[in-house]
């Protein structure tokens, strides 16, 4: 198998190269790291202390490993920790959030870079969050003896599409793992389904509930507060995680609702830095007076006075950015590409929430959290105006929505604590085997 696949993911990258160069020469992506990825030339783990490998994707990975990987030192004070991530700005929040462990890329999943990898920083347990499910290094980390762990395990229906029609090879790569510890039932069931061993699956519930601040006097969003000069009057309507066309809709709803709603204040966050350019040019077309957030400096808008639109063009600040939300808007959700973001984070600061029809990414999340009154689902961009016009003019709704949305998103904490335990007993395991 490793020659088969070592042999596709070449042709792939041989027909996609033209693309990927041009990429790397206009944005700047798939450049950073590119040879450590490819030779598999991660942290050389020094000394012969257990090893915890925890792989975040990107942003919103490394994240949710903040509050387990913290749980798991302060279990395991003699184990080695390491995080890997995968892009650009997944490996810059790592090495904010985790400044004392090393970080280093993921290798590409060629068979001589998982290898070399694995011989270099030699772990005694690998944890996946939420999915990164690749055939070569399961097959090398096998060999090695190595338990494979998924945490906050995540898949939708059209991953769990995708899966199946792969058949015998889905069942043999879920084989490779130990530990599934799901979100959801339905994500439990789906990996059941696909042919993971019914006893390797548990339902933990999201890791993500339990990273989440209710408290919107934190330090860094009483900065935001200041910097971006939003007043105690002001109503503030945020469009978080956004993809085309969604940042264009909001800037329209906002453009139609000043008039009646004076002291309307809208901040845009674009999901990938790569569009903030793009949304800016947007923006700086409509005429509309804005600011980026990138562009303050340390005494923010006090001096100048606030501008009514903010683009936030920065990478990890969205979670103190939602603690400043009346509105919160959550993003790639009405297009039908993306399947919607974490809707988590504003409904733990009781701002009144919404998104689209398409959030299938958090399909268990944005239902429950609906039918506890906490969010709203729209069907498209004339129905969240609507809804936007109506919170903003209603107070008392906007306050009952993020009240409940608050409790409902308390109620479920407690994740980490389950994951941590399911981890315990496979080092249990392990060590048994060993034995």
């Amino acid at each position: 198998m490793p020659f088969f696949l070592n042999a596709l993911y070449l042709a792939v990258l041989v027909v996609l190269s033209p693309w990927l160069v041009c990429k790397a020469l206009t944005t700047g992506k798939y450049r950073r790291g590119m040879w450590r990825k490819l030779t598999g030339a991660a942290f050389a783990r020094p000394g012969d202390a257990p090893c915890a490998w925890f792989h975040g994707v990107s942003v919103g990975e490394v994240h949710l490993l903040r509050s387990v990987i913290a749980a798991f030192r302060r279990r395991h004070p003699e184990w080695q920790c390491v995080v890997s991530t995968t892009t650009d700005t997944g490996f810059d929040e790592a090495r904010k959030h985790f400044a004392d462990l090393p970080v280093f890329f993921w290798p590409l999943d060629f068979s001589w870079a998982v290898r070399r990898a694995l011989r270099r920083v030699r772990p005694s347990l690998v944890v996946l969050a939420e999915g990164e499910m690749w055939p070569n290094f399961l097959l090398a980390a096998e060999r090695w003896r190595v338990p494979v762990a998924v945490i906050n395990a995540r898949m939708s229906p059209r991953s769990f599409g995708r899966y199946r029609r792969l058949g015998g090879l889905t069942r043999r790569l879920l084989a490779k793992i130990e530990l599934f510890a799901a979100q959801t039932p339905e994500y439990a069931t789906h990996l059941r389904l696909l042919g993971a061993a019914p006893e390797r699956v548990h339902v933990t519930g999201s890791v993500k509930y339990d990273g989440t601040s209710a408290d919107r006097g934190n330090p860094k969003t009483q900065e935001l507060r200041r910097l971006l000069g939003v007043g105690a009057d002001d109503l503030v309507l945020i469009a978080g995680s956004t993809q085309e066309p969604e940042e264009e809709i909001a800037l329209g709803i906002f453009r139609r609702l000043r008039e009646e709603f004076p002291r309307l204040r809208l901040l845009v966050v674009p999901r990938q830095k790569e569009r903030f350019d793009e949304v800016a040019a947007l923006l700086k077309r409509s005429g509309e007076p804005f600011v980026r957030r990138s562009e303050l400096a340390a005494c923010g808008l006090a001096r100048t006075g606030a501008k009514p639109v903010v683009l936030v063009d920065t990478i990890g600040e969205l979670g103190a950015v939602w603690g400043l939300a009346d509105v919160a808007f959550v993003g790639g959700s009405l297009d039908g590409k993306r399947g919607g973001q974490n809707m988590i984070e504003p409904a733990a600061y009781a701002a009144a929430v919404l998104f689209g029809p398409h959030v299938w990414n958090f399909r268990d999340a944005a239902a429950r959290l609906t039918a506890a009154g906490g969010a709203l689902q729209v069907a498209d961009a004339a129905a969240l105006e609507a809804a936007v016009r109506r919170l903003l003019a209603d107070g008392a709704e906007r306050a009952q929505m993020g009240a409940a949305a608050r409790y409902f998103v308390k109620e479920q904490q407690g994740a980490t604590e389950r994951t941590l335990a399911l981890l315990d007993r496979l080092l249990a395991q392990a060590r048994a085997r060993a034995a």
